[in-house]
Order: structure tokens, then C-alpha cells, then sequence
């Protein structure tokens, strides 16, 4: 691009958008990118303070902020997202569903390490609602050499480094351990929170057993569960280390591979995940998770519903982030927690 003088430039095409801002009236692009300039435009211009401005001067392997910006949105748009028209060099995804959204971390700080280009996101690996804000991308200068579009094509790898899951498990059995509770002793206030959390991402509690304690009454509560037509299985109670809580044994028992038992996340530290050779997920959720207002389960729980199976890994990289303040009133998700 090149520099003239306003008075100069009748009949040049402007090269980036040129934004006016009338307090309390207007802020926006008054001018935009292509716009040959007229002669009623020149007063215009200079009240916006432009004496000088910069029209387009194509030159091969330079590329103006709005193309690389288009190169950059490419990396990132993936299916079930939407994304905005290119305003002043930027771009913005959006969702366009309720979902999981999730991020190749690696890719996108080798991304942005690259100078003059930046991918900005909301945290990954958290759920989002449609029309929800994902990313936003752009470069620094209007003009940017386009070998550093190329670069940041080879780190992505061939591939957009987001993606955004629809929930996909619907069915969930819930087997409530403890003598107390299946004796009637004392109400079962747990089920219902866990009710509540699941149909926050579409999953009804369609199966329901109270069962008494002892390692064979709860294996055998799992094998039972595992014969119905379900998603999921969650299991309340007796998840603790004392000599009496038996349904992390009982879980592992029944021929669960195990994920992990404990996460470095409070509330939470004693949940269990594991999975059966069919790929149905089956989780211990320790008491908290009945008195607290946001827990492990409400971290894990949003990937488990999308399909994504956990690894050891997910868990353990939780322990940054993973401690609740417990703030009254509770903010989550828009807290650290988790984070």
C-alpha cells in the first residue's frame, strides 16, 4: 500500500476499513475496504482526522489484514459453528449448537506464536450454548507477509484446530448405594441434584435403583443396569476410602476398565470414571457432588455427554484451576474454576 494526501487520493480504492466515532452517536467503519474515494468524501475524511490515508498497491506475496484473516478463520471453522463477515480484519466464530467445544491447545499456541497473527478463545473443553462467542481471529498490521499464513497452514496441521460436539448420550441409570438410603432411614436427596445436572445437557435419568451395601449387591446392581437401555450408569455413595465404602471395588469389578479414581479437583477429589469394552461410561460420584454447587462431575460431565471419552491426562491437567473458592453466590461456569 501507499501513503497520499487526502486532496490526492479521488478515484483510489482504499486498502483497509477507516473507522468514525461521533460520541454517544456512531462508532464504525465509515469507509470500507474497496471504497473509491470521492471528492464529498474528502471533508469527511479530514474531520475524521485523516489528512493522510493508505490506498491498495498490490504487490505478490503480501496479503491485506482481511485475506489473512479469512486464512486464519479457515484453521478454526469446523462443523456446527458459524462465522461472522470480516470486519476491519477481524473474524468471529460462533456456535451454532449447544455442544462441547474443544481446542488442540499445542497447535494453537504454535499458532499464535507466530509473529503478527493472533486466534483468540473462550477456554476450551467446556460447553457452550448456541450463539455463544467462540474464537475470534485476526493479524496485527493491515498488511502481513503471506509466508506467515503459510506457517501457521503447516502448524495446523491440514486440519481446523477447534470443534464443536453435539450431546449424543440421552439415557442415564442411576444406582444409589447405602444401607441408609435403601432402608428408608433417611431421603434420598442426592438423585434429584443429579437430575437436575444431567438435563442440562439433554440427558434423562430413565432407570433408578436403590441398593443396599456390600460389593455383591452393587455388582450385581451394575450388571443389571449394564442390561438396559441406557448410555450411562452413575453411581451415588460409598465412594470414600474408608473399609465400608465398596463401590469403587464393585465398579472395577464388574469389569470397568478404569480411567481414574481421585482427580486433583475440589469438590471432587474422590470421583471415579471408567468404561466398558462397548464404550458406555460409568461414573462414581462422591458426596459433594450432592452439596456443592459446581464439582468435578459438573467439569467432567459436559465431554462424557458429547461422546468424548476422558483419559488419565484430562483429569490430571484439572489441577490448575481445579480448586473451588466457593463463592457465595456461586458464578460458575463464569469463575476460575475449572480453568
Amino acid at each position: 500500500m501507499k501513503c497520499i494526501r487526502v486532496e490526492d487520493a479521488v478515484g483510489q480504492v482504499l486498502c483497509h476499513d477507516m473507522t468514525q466515532i461521533i460520541k454517544g452517536e456512531f462508532k464504525g467503519p465509515r469507509f470500507r475496504k474497496g471504497h473509491v474515494v470521492t471528492e464529498e468524501d474528502i471533508p469527511v475524511l479530514l474531520s475524521m482526522g485523516k489528512e493522510n490515508i493508505y490506498v491498495w498497491e498490490v504487490k505478490e506475496g503480501i496479503l491485506h489484514e482481511n485475506d489473512a484473516a479469512e486464512r486464519l478463520c479457515a484453521l478454526c471453522l469446523n462443523d456446527n459453528m458459524e462465522r461472522s463477515e470480516v470486519k476491519e480484519g477481524k473474524i468471529e466464530l460462533t456456535a451454532g449448537i449447544d455442544g462441547l467445544f474443544r481446542i488442540n491447545s499445542e497447535k494453537l499456541i504454535e499458532i499464535n506464536s507466530i509473529d503478527e497473527i493472533m486466534i483468540a478463545t473462550r477456554k476450551g473443553n467446556m460447553p457452550v450454548q448456541k450463539g455463544d462467542k467462540l474464537c475470534g481471529t485476526r493479524v496485527i498490521p493491515l498488511v502481513i507477509d503471506e509466508q506467515k499464513l503459510i506457517e501457521a497452514e503447516k502448524a495446523a496441521g491440514g486440519q481446523p484446530i477447534m470443534e464443536l460436539h453435539p450431546y449424543k448420550l440421552k439415557k442415564c441409570g442411576v444406582i444409589t448405594t447405602g444401607s441408609e438410603v435403601f432402608h428408608g432411614r433417611i431421603e434420598d436427596t442426592f438423585t434429584p441434584v443429579i437430575e437436575a445436572k444431567l438435563q442440562k445437557y439433554g440427558i434423562t435419568m430413565t432407570e433408578h435403583v436403590y441398593c443396599d451395601d456390600g460389593m455383591d449387591n452393587i455388582t450385581a446392581a451394575i450388571a443389571d443396569m449394564r442390561s438396559r437401555d441406557i448410555d450411562m450408569i452413575l453411581c451415588t455413595g460409598g465412594m470414600s476410602v474408608d473399609p465400608d465404602d465398596n463401590t469403587p471395588g464393585s465398579i472395577k469389578k464388574s469389569g470397568a476398565r478404569i480411567v481414574t479414581y481421585g482427580a486433583p479437583v475440589l469438590p471432587g477429589a474422590m470421583f471415579l470414571l471408567g468404561y466398558y469394552e462397548d464404550g458406555m461410561p460409568i461414573m462414581g460420584l462422591p458426596g459433594c457432588v450432592m452439596y456443592a454447587a459446581a464439582t468435578i462431575f459438573d467439569l467432567a460431565l459436559p465431554v462424557i455427554a458429547a461422546g468424548v471419552e476422558m483419559t488419565k491426562r484430562d483429569f490430571v491437567v484439572m489441577g490448575e484451576g481445579g480448586l473451588c473458592l466457593g463463592c457465595k453466590p456461586c458464578h460458575f461456569p463464569n469463575c476460575p474454576f475449572g480453568k
